[in-house]
């Protein structure tokens, strides 16, 4: 990578000072097509949210029928208020920690799973939810904070973003972004593209304008979206090292099968799986 896009996509871990956050307005486009990796909730995609500025953060959506409890999100390394989101893909390894993260879609009963196995092992994680599949299950955005788990913005319906007009990916970005304000509180730390490991400089540009310092990436892809079996999945998240950021997801068998293993494996090796937000603290 060369130019301005590369000098973005910085793969180390900086510590920089939290920014505020920039709203931007609510686009009106529509959900668009999930992948068959990270397939949503089939339930119809909600009206586009009213325009939002962060901070403060409010919306005029209407609150859901059983309320979710709300958590305090962490604040994430950033970029100049406003300005594009600066692409971070792995940490620094000044630390024994990687960051397992997973993508929020598929199954529900597979996410819990993997929190109830990570709540028993004491592991943190970081969840990017798709926000049709977060409209669904609602609970979970509750159930993921009170594990003091990450929970991030993976677009509204997971399309390729890259081929979408600057309409478009406004509009990914802040339906997926006004939901979990008005279930958290907070848009969350972190927004990750959709359908590619890494963002255009147009999607990096309006990151930083929705209110997303970041824009995560990963270092280790498992796969695990492919369903290559967990004996695939736990080889490939055994390569991480100390400041990886693993890309995992819910809503696949083979995900929950091999994760006791992965979390043996890091273990063994000295290395804690903790959040985004802490791999990357200062």
């Amino acid at each position: 990578m060369t130019g301005e896009l590369s000098r973005r996509r910085l793969l180390v871990s900086v510590g920089l000072l939290a920014a505020g956050a920039v709203g931007c307005s609510a686009g009106t486009g529509g959900a668009g097509d999930t992948t068959p990796s990270e397939s949503a909730s089939t339930a119809p995609a909600a009206p586009t949210a009213t325009s939002v500025a962060v901070p403060p953060l409010s919306t005029t959506v209407t609150p859901p029928s059983t309320p979710t409890p709300r958590a305090t999100q962490p604040s994430a390394p950033s970029s100049a208020p406003g300005g594009p989101a600066v692409e971070i893909g792995r940490g620094t390894g000044s630390r024994p920690q990687v960051a397992l993260t997973f993508h929020g879609g598929g199954d529900p009963a597979t996410a819990r799973e993997i929190l109830d196995l990570t709540a028993s092992r004491g592991a943190r994680i970081t969840v990017l939810a798709i926000g049709t599949w977060l409209q669904a299950n609602p609970e979970l955005a509750g159930t993921i904070l009170a594990g003091g788990h990450d929970l991030g913005n993976h677009t509204w319906s997971h399309p390729v973003l890259s081929d979408l007009p600057e309409s478009g990916v406004r509009d990914e970005i802040t339906r997926c972004r006004d939901l979990l304000v008005r279930l958290t509180g907070s848009p969350g730390p972190f927004f990750r593209t959709s359908s590619g490991q890494y963002a255009s400089d147009l999607v990096l540009r309006v990151a930083g304008q929705c209110g997303y310092p970041t824009c995560l990436s990963y270092d280790i892809d498992s796969t695990d979206w492919t369903d290559p079996g967990p004996t695939v999945v736990r080889q490939l998240a055994a390569s991480a090292t100390a400041g990886s950021i693993v890309s995992l997801h819910f809503g696949h068998p083979g995900t929950v099968q091999a994760l006791p293993d992965i979390l043996d494996d890091l273990q063994a090796r000295g290395l804690t799986p903790v959040t985004a937000s802490a791999l990357l603290a200062p």
